[in-house]
């Protein structure tokens, strides 16, 4: 029962949510409206399980003194701060004037700008690694990478700006930048690269959504098939 149980509930729900799509009735979508809001409850839930799991474990590391405990009492100290500040500022937490809001404005969103401007050393690296033109592909994506790259930054239309004069092409713009070239394979290759993926995902999350509905897939149960 501990199996079959989890099994026939799981089914049983995601047929219903599968229905909801198909059948516009009020005894179908009013139960699914409800179930999606119970499925928001359960992870606010989570929320609060993840924070207080977080709490646990960092106070067990501050306590023992492990190696970077400074770093996990900075961690709790600012979750602490934020959940009172913000249960005490109530639902409008994040207006204007807000303690909250100017929290979020003037540390969080600086450090988090920060992390992403690290960010671009380590992935420049491992472009470097990952660009080594070894076959006609990899010459492709180098290639491309290197046009979007310079055609983001006004360096690239200075570049090209003397480099592609095409008045003589009928219907061709006066100066043909590199940002021209990257507006393009962002727009025509790039996105059709990225619906083909989505698709595949789609399928993907389809085939999966229904072996767990059909009880073929039930590594969520126990960790085992």
């Amino acid at each position: 029962m501990k199996r079959e149980v989890p099994l026939f509930i799981t089914a049983v729900i995601g047929l219903f949510m599968i229905l909801s799509f198909f059948v516009p009735h009020q005894w179908v979508s009013v139960p699914a409206d409800f179930l999606q809001s119970s499925a928001v409850i359960l992870v606010a839930f989570g929320y609060v399980l993840g924070g207080a799991n977080a709490l646990r474990v960092n106070f067990d590391a501050i306590y023992k003194r492990s190696p970077g405990w400074p770093y996990k009492a900075v961690l709790v100290g600012s979750l602490l701060t934020m959940v009172i500040i913000g249960a005490i500022e109530g639902p409008g937490f994040l207006n204007a004037g807000m303690r909250s809001k100017w929290i979020y404005d003037w540390i969080y969103s600086p450090m988090s700008a920060t992390m992403f401007a690290l960010l671009a050393f380590f992935i420049a690296s491992a472009a470097f690694r990952a660009f080594r033109i070894r076959t006609v592909e990899a010459g492709l994506l180098a290639v491309a990478a290197l046009i979007v790259m310079l055609g983001r930054v006004p360096l690239g239309d200075l570049l090209t700006d003397w480099l592609f004069q095409l008045k003589w092409l009928p219907g061709a713009p006066h100066t043909l930048h590199l940002s021209t070239f990257q507006e393009w394979i962002m727009d025509i290759p790039q996105n059709a690269a990225k619906r083909a993926i989505l698709i595949g995902a789609a399928l993907g999350v389809m085939a999966t959504g229904l072996r767990v509905i059909l009880g073929i897939e039930r590594t969520y149960l126990s960790g085992e098939d």
